[in-house]
């Protein structure tokens, strides 16, 4: 088919095919035509998100009329629904009926929504039989249908490759050996019944961790997400977005940036990003200029980012929080600057696209600079403003802790109820059609005040996860109890404030809080089956031989060498990407490479950061939606576009370099994720401003560098110059590191004095060397141990476990203690053998000259560029 019949047949979709293609993806393409099966479904999913609901209620106020549900009951449950929606809403095949749901599909709801409900009703008897390892034939029975059914129920959802992935995996658990399973991960296979004791029964496989990060806190916020949505929130982002940016040159484009960035923290999918906001800022972004593949890539590349965008980031995000143990504000704290930097890069990179093809503005010209500017100075007032409310109340409950809380809540009260008096004084946005000759842009004056009370729930959150440091889940709570409030009460008040009826206003309103309950439930299917059917290649990680041993096997692919272990995992999460969902694909390539690049960076001397580690798999599993050629995303903005789908991916993989190379950067460079900045702190607030503002600039000069301008056209090597700058802004250690050594060797010997005399919070690092467990062949590790608070003040050494055997000038080790960290961390060496296992350095940091020094010659560069570059500049920069 030639490109411009695609182009006419992708220009031939309507606003109801869009919505088709957004909700066969994630809510299901299913709309039955019989009332009572609509509404069936409807209250399925309606009881799902009020039955979340309930199990978050913090204060557990009913637990004294009604038994409090733990975590491995209320897991079962929320399967239950997902699996149950997921035969209901979504067909069999693209040739099975969309109107009517067939009988086995009744069938295979119930049947597997039953095998799911069995281990919450039946909890107390599997821990007294299968969780004791004593499982009985029709346990055995249930949880294999249990198994076949979720795997089925991820087919539908989600697409072949998670049903294939996790079919092989339980193959591997079972056959163990085979002329296709390498010698280095095989295993003498498990039986059947231990198989589907570990899958189903047990709480370690599909109802483990994964789906308990989904039942507890995932939903919460994709609810909260799709509360906004149907409050006009998402209308509210886009409006704000083409008032502060369409009128810039390429505005439609920087306006789509700057929209998606904002809906993503309503909408975890990308697809559904792209045709919401993409629907009317591709039309625009055609008008000033952009090709069809262009502005549909603008707009992938966009939406997708906006699952690395903190405070409500992807699914993905919240595994972390369990996987690394590490709270979800110091999630959020490690992905801020990379998410902002990355898509303030977007931003310039569409910049850039405009200057090179001399794009005009929508309607009068404004300045990118000023408007920075105000856009600055907009935050800042914010940030002001945010501090004063935080003295402001700790103030209050200082003064008057027993009155403080009801304070509180009238207070909030009060300016929610003047912000929508103020809404009520303009009319309620609407989008207008982006085709329209006669189109103009709204200003900023006329959209702000419209949304203020958007601000709230928002605000809400951010208050219990940064300043009350509350869990996900609770924070994610109080947000739905605000945003309940207002999807029910904005209608109204606004139709009194203008002298409406009211009653009509409460009706609508009530409406919206149902179609919304059940939109968030909808959007959770996709996620819930996943999560569960992930936990299958969790469980066979943990129970066979290929989570230690793949280890071995990537360094063999890798020759020992980081970097091109890095390049093997980024480019086996792009190919998982092209057939799993983000959380899927996180949760797989985690679960078997994040240990693995921490232990070879170790090998190497590297400390990687296990965030980093699991930050480097998020980043490369978000690009699945925008990898050529089964790019979700892509063929949602190609719909919407009228361009080349392939051609819109491989633009919008261009586009996302940056979001490819900054994973990279932060393993050999952590203080870009802001690791070891204590934010509590003036100097390290003063770092984290200082680490911004580096990095923001290197991405900048990263995205002219791969664009081929920045005040004029680039020559080859003014590319190369900039591509070495930027990288030197993000990695001056990589220079200071050719020159002069890390670490100057001290006498193994005095491993034990080192722990003894470093200060509390200082790191002592020494090098291990001995025979490999699995091989005998001679492996080395660097450890970098932490001297804590409540380590004793002598004999470190021993209480940490370690036994150290000085013979002469050597120091040789005996096998840790069991128990310790030390044991996990030195489980990979054989302390049985005959080569023995010894301490060969202890490493002391050099006295070194500053790593920044390197900035200056890369600046100079810099300038010599830009002088190069002035010469040929024929318009404004900016």
């Amino acid at each position: 088919m030639s490109d411009v019949s695609k182009a006419d047949q992708a220009q031939g979709y309507s606003d109801e095919d869009l919505q088709d293609l957004v909700s066969s993806t994630d809510t299901g393409g299913r709309a039955p035509t019989n009332r009572t099966v609509a509404l069936f479904l409807a209250g399925v999913a309606l009881c799902w998100s009020l039955f979340q609901l309930w199990i978050a209620q913090p204060q557990l106020w009913f637990g004294a009329w009604v038994p409090v549900l733990n975590s491995s009951q209320t897991r079962p449950v929320h399967l239950g629904f997902a699996i149950l929606l997921a035969f209901l809403a979504y067909p069999a095949l693209k040739s099975s009926p969309r109107n009517r749901i067939p009988m086995l599909d009744w069938a295979l709801a119930i049947v597997g929504a039953g095998c799911a409900f069995y281990v919450f009703l039946f909890s107390r008897e599997l821990a007294e039989t299968a969780r004791s390892g004593l499982p009985t034939t029709p346990q055995i029975v249930i949880g294999s249908i249990g198994i076949v059914l979720l795997l089925e129920a991820s087919r539908r959802a989600l697409g072949p490759a998670l049903t294939i992935v996790g079919s092989i995996f339980l193959a591997y658990a079972y056959m163990g050996t085979g002329w296709l399973i390498p010698d280095i991960i095989e295993h003498s296979g498990l039986s059947f019944t231990a198989i589907v004791n570990a899958q189903w029964l047990d709480t370690t496989g599909v109802f483990g961790i994964p789906l308990g990060v989904s039942t507890a806190f995932v939903f919460l916020f994709v609810l909260f997400g799709a509360l906004l949505d149907k409050a006009g929130a998402g209308n509210y982002f886009i409006q704000i977005a083409f008032a502060g940016l369409g009128a810039l040159r390429g505005g439609p484009a920087k306006a789509a940036v700057v929209g998606s960035a904002m809906t993503g923290l309503i909408s975890g999918s990308s697809i559904a990003n792209v045709v919401t906001t993409g629907t009317f800022t591709i039309p625009l972004m055609k008008r000033v200029g952009f090709s069809a593949e262009k502005s549909g890539a603008v707009e992938v590349a966009s939406s997708v980012n906006g699952q690395i965008m903190p405070p409500v980031m992807g699914a993905a995000a919240f595994l972390m929080v369990e996987f690394v143990g590490i709270s979800y504000v110091e999630v959020i704290k490690h992905a801020f600057i990379p998410a902002v930097i990355s898509y303030i890069a977007l931003v310039y990179i569409v910049h850039l696209e405009a200057l090179k093809r001399d794009m005009p503005a929508l309607g009068e010209a404004a300045n990118l600079g000023k408007m920075f500017l105000k856009i600055f100075v907009g935050f800042v007032v914010a940030a002001v403003g945010f501090t004063a409310l935080v003295y402001g109340v700790n103030g209050l409950r200082a003064m008057a802790p027993a009155v403080s809380g009801p304070i509180i809540m009238i207070a909030i009260l009060v300016a929610y109820v003047a912000m929508v008096r103020t809404a009520a004084r303009r009319p309620d946005l609407t989008l207008d059609d982006p085709n329209d000759p006669n189109f103009k842009l709204p200003t900023v004056a006329q959209v702000f005040p419209t949304g203020l009370h958007y601000i709230l729930p928002i605000l809400v959150l951010v208050w219990f996860l940064m300043i009350e440091m509350q869990s996900p889940g609770k924070s994610a709570f109080y947000a739905v109890a605000i945003m309940l409030f207002i999807i029910l009460t904005q209608r109204p008040l606004k139709a009194f404030f203008r002298g409406e009826d009211a009653g009509e206003a409460l009706k609508a309103g009530i409406n919206d809080l149902i179609e919304g309950l059940i939109a968030g439930a909808r959007n959770m299917i996709g996620i819930g089956v996943a999560t569960a059917a992930a936990g299958i290649i969790v469980a066979t990680v943990t129970k066979t031989p290929i989570g230690t041993e793949l280890a071995g096997l990537v360094e063999i692919l890798s020759g020992g060498h980081l970097m091109l272990m890095l390049l093997l995992v980024g480019v086996f999460s792009l190919i998982l990407g092209m057939g799993l969902p983000t959380t899927a694909n996180y949760i797989v390539v985690s679960s078997l490479m994040a240990s693995v690049v921490v232990s070879l960076g170790a090998q190497e001397g590297l400390i990687v950061p296990l965030i980093a580690a699991h930050l480097f798999v998020f980043y490369f599993g978000i690009m699945a939606d925008v990898t050529p050629p089964v790019g979700l995303a892509s063929f949602a903005a190609a719909a919407v576009s009228g361009g080349d789908p392939i051609k819109t991916g491989f633009t919008a993989f261009f586009y996302s370099m940056r979001t490819v190379a900054l994973p990279f950067l932060f393993i050999y460079n952590p203080t870009l994720i802001l690791y070891g900045v204590d934010l509590g702190t003036t100097a390290g607030i003063l770092q984290a401003i200082l680490v911004f503002f580096v990095a923001t600039i290197a991405m900048l000069l990263f995205a002219a560098a791969t664009q081929g301008y920045f005040l004029a056209r680039s020559k080859y090597w003014e590319s190369a110059a900039l591509l070495l700058v930027a990288f030197t802004l993000f990695v001056p250690g990589f220079w200071l590191d050719r020159i002069q050594p890390r670490f100057e060797e001290m006498p193994p010997t005095q491993l034990a004095e080192a722990f003894d005399n470093t200060a509390v919070g200082d790191t002592v690092r020494f090098v291990v060397e001995g025979p490999d467990f699995t091989d005998g062949e001679p492996t080395s590790l660097t450890i970098v141990h932490t001297v804590n608070a409540e380590d004793p003040e002598t004999g470190r050494a021993d209480a940490a476990g370690l036994f150290l055997m000085p013979e002469g000038e050597e120091l040789f080790m005996d096998e840790p203690m069991f128990g310790t960290t030390y044991q996990t961390k030195l489980q990979g060496f054989d302390f049985y053998g005959d080569e023995r296992v010894q301490v060969t350095s202890l490493l002391q940091p050099a006295d070194r000259m500053p790593k920044q020094i390197f900035w200056i010659p890369a600046l100079l560069l810099l300038g010599l560029v830009i002088v190069m570059q002035r010469r040929r500049q024929t318009k404004p920069a900016f």
